[in-house]
C-alpha cells in the first residue's frame, strides 16, 4: 500500500493548521498583569498581547465563626 503525494500534502497542511490553532489559543488566553497606575485594589488581565481589561479586586469575605449547637443554646439561656 503506497501513500500518495496528495495525502502527504493534506497531512502536512493539517499539522500546520493544528499548530497555528494551538498558538492562537495559547496567545488568546488571558494573562494576569500588574497595574502600578491603578494600585493593589485592581486586577488586570491582558488577552492576546493586545486587549487589556481591569476590574476592581473582590474583597475577601470574613469567615463566619463556627459554633456548636450547645454553645449557641448556652449563650441564649444565660
Amino acid at each position: 500500500m503506497t501513500i500518495s503525494r496528495l495525502s502527504l500534502k493534506a497531512l502536512a497542511i493539517a499539522v500546520a493548521v493544528a499548530a497555528m490553532a494551538g498558538t492562537v489559543l495559547l496567545l488568546a488566553r488571558p494573562q494576569p498583569i500588574e497595574s502600578t497606575v491603578l494600585g493593589a485594589d485592581w486586577e488586570c488581565t491582558q488577552t492576546a498581547l493586545v486587549l487589556t481589561t481591569c476590574a476592581p479586586r473582590l474583597q475577601q469575605a470574613i469567615p463566619a465563626v463556627e459554633t456548636s449547637r450547645k454553645d449557641a443554646i448556652r449563650a441564649t439561656r444565660g
